[in-house]
Parts: C-alpha cells; sequence; structure tokens
C-alpha cells in the first residue's frame, strides 16, 4: 500500500482522485461534489492506494477518516462516507489557466501499475463539478 497527497470521493461507486499541488483546491472541489452532488467522502490531503484483482483502490489512513478540511473554517467530520473505492478518474487540478487545453486528447495517468484516464481542470470554476460527471459518467447528470 502507497500514501500519496490527493483528495479521493466516491460519486455514486466511480472514485475520483483529486491531485495537485497543495492550495490547488482538491478539498473545495471534493466539498462541492459532496454536498452538491451526492458524492461521498473517502479521503482527504492523504489517500492509502492499492492494487486488488488488477484494479486500483484508495482509502482514507485512519486518522484522516471522516475528516476534510475546510480552508479558512477547519476540519469538518461527515457522518455518511465511503470507506474504500476503486478509483476510475484521476482530476489533475491547476491554478494556471495556461496549462488548459480547450480541446484536449485522452490522457491517462498510471499509479502502481494501472492506467486511469486523467483530466486537467481549474478547480475554481463554478462548472468544474459538472465536468467532472460528464467525463466519469459520459453525460451530464
Amino acid at each position: 500500500m502507497n500514501n500519496i497527497h490527493a483528495t479521493l470521493i466516491d460519486f455514486f461507486g466511480k472514485g475520483i482522485l483529486l491531485v495537485g499541488k497543495s492550495g490547488s483546491g482538491k478539498s473545495d472541489v471534493a466539498l462541492r461534489m459532496i454536498m452538491d452532488k451526492g458524492a461521498k467522502l473517502v479521503a482527504d490531503d492523504r489517500v492509502d492506494v492499492f492494487v486488488e484483482n488488477g484494479k486500483l483502490y484508495g482509502k482514507a489512513p485512519k486518522n484522516l477518516l471522516n475528516k476534510i478540511e475546510i480552508r479558512n473554517v477547519g476540519v469538518a467530520v461527515f457522518d455518511d462516507v465511503s470507506e474504500c473505492v476503486e478509483i476510475t478518474l484521476c482530476v489533475e487540478l491547476t491554478t494556471n489557466k495556461n496549462e488548459l487545453e480547450r480541446m484536449p486528447e485522452n490522457k491517462f495517468i498510471e499509479i502502481l501499475g494501472i492506467r486511469i484516464p486523467q483530466i486537467l481542470l481549474y478547480p475554481f470554476e463554478v462548472s468544474t463539478t459538472n465536468k467532472i460527471i460528464q467525463k466519469i459518467c459520459g453525460k451530464f447528470i
């Protein structure tokens, strides 16, 4: 098992791994997905990742279970979380809009030898959560 700097949410059984530099909006996007889109928190700030049966999974380290840092507010505790989820999409967050492509090619990231789709997004747009849902579900819901 490896521990990585990331945030992980469960969107109806689909694990969305949010990666980026400190302050890039990982927890903010996760909070919006949880509060507005019905996602569940798996892990914030640190994610334990592992491979089982050829699939990549993630869960929270025990000391971070149920907790998410809300910048400028503090740490929040959620009662309804997912303990573990298969990671099916990696969302890399950037605060530099110049890094974004208008029509990007399909990209992938390899974690522990498992290749998963990856997209690059600016976290602080109103549409960011909808873009994630479209990518993971193939449609807006």
